[in-house]
């Protein structure tokens, strides 16, 4: 962690000494910016593993196809560019993410279970993703003195809400359908941000703005009981977010 700090704050320094031999750019200093658009989050490989507590009979997998899910964010970022050559910035920032987005219900099979090896279904679960952030370094090639592009690569972090299943479904007992109550679990996941962008001043220091991001997580790894049967599942996660926007540069 101290070699992680240092190696920021050489950087940082880095940036700072560079940028005062530079030709300063209108896009240099600190800024703040609000954005919309469209996110799409996507969940693989969330297959259910139940096992019955006690009953020595082996865990069976519930199967569940990967679900994409989505909605408008609202981004709020702020950061600070630095002129570091002719035509060229460097910056540093952070955005956090405020609108979670929950997919719609979706269930798992196995043709295995149920009445007869009719097979079964557990129904009703969802996913939520909330609090996601990132930190980034933004080199950027100024088009003209009004106009950038940029690269964007840092840190994610987001949290996955896995709203269990809750009911199961016997497919040979038309009047079988039990309750299921395992709740919820949430898990932070870590991962990074990859992303393109385009800022072009309107009037004074005001800028609209277009970005395109893709994250990437670690796997959450989910674990209840209920119904003395254990659930466990571990799905990953990746997203992309498609962001226009206004900001303020100071």
């Amino acid at each position: 962690m101290k070699s992680a700090k240092l190696l920021v704050a050489l950087a940082a320094t880095g940036l700072v000494a560079t940028s005062a031999f530079a030709q300063k750019s209108a896009f240099e200093g600190f800024y703040g910016q609000l954005a919309t658009g469209y996110e799409n989050n996507s969940t693989s490989n969330g297959n259910v593993v139940t096992s019955d507590i006690g009953s020595g009979n082996p865990p069976a997998t519930w199967t569940s196809s990967n679900q994409s899910f989505g909605g408008a964010p609202l981004v709020i970022g702020a950061g600070y560019n630095f002129s570091v050559a002719p035509k060229w910035v460097v910056g540093l920032g952070a955005d956090y993410s405020f609108l979670p987005q929950t997919s719609s219900t979706y269930s798992a099979s196995n043709p295995a279970a149920g009445s007869n090896n009719a097979g079964g279904t557990i129904a009703g679960a969802t996913y939520k993703t909330s609090n996601r952030y990132n930190i980034f370094i933004t080199p950027g090639y100024e088009i003209d003195k009004d106009k950038l592009v940029y690269f964007k690569a840092g840190y994610s972090s987001v949290s996955l809400t896995s709203n269990s299943a809750t009911s199961y479904i016997d497919n040979g007992d038309a009047m079988n359908n039990n309750t299921i109550r395992a709740g919820s679990q949430s898990k932070t996941l870590n991962g990074y941000v990859l992303g393109l962008g385009y800022k072009q001043f309107i009037t004074g220091g005001i800028y609209g703005f277009a970005e395109g991001n893709y994250m990437s997580y670690s796997k959450a790894n989910f674990a209840t009981v209920a119904n003395e049967t254990s659930f466990s599942s571990n799905p990953g996660l990746s997203s992309y977010q498609l962001l226009v926007g206004v900001g303020y540069k100071f």
